[in-house]
């Protein structure tokens, strides 16, 4: 639900007109006086004690009390300040009749002067990253599935304000930390030699974060995925309930806009943690920036590592290799000896996907077939056009590719009549699969998964569901010919489409 923009919202801010006027150093002065007796309760000054409390700290020069005055009205003017008369110490009648005023910061004011002390104190972005935020929601969306009902009154709106600020907190100082990693002082720092006192602490509070996301994080996506519209609705009336019981003295927002503050705030909360069928949740963002500042962190340290070593005098390995070489009498053993020592050379580094016929780690090289890549000649000199060259024509290759992805759709088909056939299974009662089985099985399960309906539909229109089995059930083993594989004991149901087999 987008936010709603009226006119109002959208005004001049006359308020801070006094951070951006001439005279800024003395209208400052004036309103860090008044806010600083505003936190001591003391609410209504009068100007000859603003006055002093200014100059009692000596940073304005040939000030006057008139000056003052004037400055005053000007924020009494922009609606900083609002003003009493103050006839109660008047001793005479001339005193009554002259203007004296009592001066009072205005809410605007306050927020203005919270802002400016707050930005006083920012040395950078700061930030952490807690999981201890996550015990929090964790504990309050527990409590809201289990006795939303039953809420005395004003605990409704107690379990809120923990739920809410606990978020809040945490994807706060979650993104400032993360933008700290990537800002010009931290790159500065990762250049340095002293960062790699701090790489190890810095990478393992990083893995300790990601361990806690992917512990508790996932935990309340799948608690908030169990909470239904109608038990949000009614825990969020409750809460409504306990705002609107609150005594209010000043005229404060309406019940429909309350109403539509709480449904905002649960859908970001939702939203970050779910997400929806448009977007990754923010915590698959989270997650993935969190693990790329740790590989940042990583390279920075190999940088400054392969530096370090780059500066050591080799001189005396040198010398001694030179002797080595110095006392071989045959070239093969040189030859030998060169390759121990400085590898293969000359070496081309390619790069590319390789199409791997097999995950297993323990598969030799050798075993596996060659990648065949295309080099075309890096040299500058241009070949002679002597003779023209006929068209090369591909067709053998498009007709091989084409075999190839007949080949591979017609393996999926056979797998999901398969599957259809099996029904709504369970890994753990899946048959003995072939490793081509097994991967696609696999590549099925990380589509659910990434997707918000826990589903997808393939080329031939199967719908493609898997259910995700609580925390307290026990894991499966899914058998192929290439090995066993640990993993929880997901659901899989293969529905057929219009286009299927078409």
């Amino acid at each position: 639900m987008d936010p709603i923009i009226t006119p109002a919202g959208l005004r001049a801010v006359p308020e801070l007109s006094y951070l951006t006027a001439i005279n800024v150093a003395r209208y400052r002065a004036i309103m860090k006086f008044v806010y600083t007796e505003y936190q001591r309760l003391k609410y209504w000054l009068r100007p000859e004690e603003v006055y002093e409390g200014v100059m009692a700290w000596g940073i304005l020069g040939n000030y006057s009390l008139e000056q003052c005055l004037s400055d005053l009205e000007s924020l009494k003017g922009w609606g900083n300040l609002a003003s009493r008369h103050d006839g109660g110490r008047a001793l005479s009648v001339e005193e009554y009749m002259r203007k004296k005023s009592q001066y009072l910061l205005t809410p605007y004011a306050i927020e203005i002067e919270r802002m400016l002390e707050s930005l006083e104190k920012v040395k950078g972005y700061g930030g952490s990253l807690e999981t201890t935020y996550f015990d929090s929601i964790t504990e309050c969306i527990q409590e809201i599935r289990n006795k939303v009902m039953e809420f005395e009154p004003g605990e409704a709106l107690r379990n809120w304000e923990k739920l809410y600020e606990a978020f809040k907190t945490m994807h706060e100082n979650a993104a400032d930390f993360i933008a700290s990693i990537h800002s010009i002082q931290a790159e500065e720092m990762m250049a340095t030699e002293g960062f790699l006192a701090l790489k190890d602490n810095l990478v393992n509070y990083l893995q300790h974060f990601v361990k806690g996301l992917q512990r508790s994080a996932y935990r309340i996506e799948g608690q908030l995925q169990r909470v239904g519209d109608g038990l949000r609705d009614a825990y969020l009336e409750k809460v409504l309930a306990d705002e609107l019981a609150k005594p209010r003295l000043e005229e404060g927002k309406s019940k429909e806009e309350l109403w539509l503050e709480l449904r905002q705030g649960w859908n970001n909360l939702k939203r970050w943690f779910v997400g929806d069928e448009l977007e990754l949740s923010e915590l698959t963002l989270l997650e993935r920036a969190t693990k790329e500042a740790i590989a940042k962190v990583v390279r920075s340290a190999v940088r400054l590592q392969e530096r370090r070593r780059g500066g050591i005098s080799r001189r005396n390995d040198l010398e001694t290799l030179g002797h080595r070489f110095a006392g071989l009498d045959d070239m093969a053993e040189a030859h030998k000896l060169a390759a121990y020592v400085f590898g293969l050379f000359p070496s081309r580094h390619l790069q590319g996907i390789d199409d791997r016929s097999t995950e297993r780690t323990d598969t030799s090289t050798w075993e596996e077939p060659p990648n065949v890549r295309l080099i075309r000649t890096r040299s500058r000199k241009r070949s002679s056009r002597s003779s023209s060259e006929p068209m090369r024509s591909h067709t053998a290759k498009r007709e091989a590719f084409r075999e190839q992805v007949l080949i591979q759709l017609e393996e999926e088909r056979a797998f999901v009549d398969k599957m259809q056939q099996l029904g709504k299974v369970e890994i753990g009662a899946l048959p003995l699969l072939r490793t081509q089985e097994r991967m696609r099985l696999l590549q099925w399960i990380g589509r659910c998964t990434a997707a918000a309906s826990r589903s997808f539909v393939t080329a031939d229109g199967n719908r493609i569901s898997l259910i995700i089995p609580g925390e307290d059930e026990e894991d499966a083993v899914l058998r192929s010919d290439d090995g066993e594989l640990l993993m929880r004991n997901y659901m899989i149901e293969v529905a057929g489409g219009e286009a299927a087999h078409g």
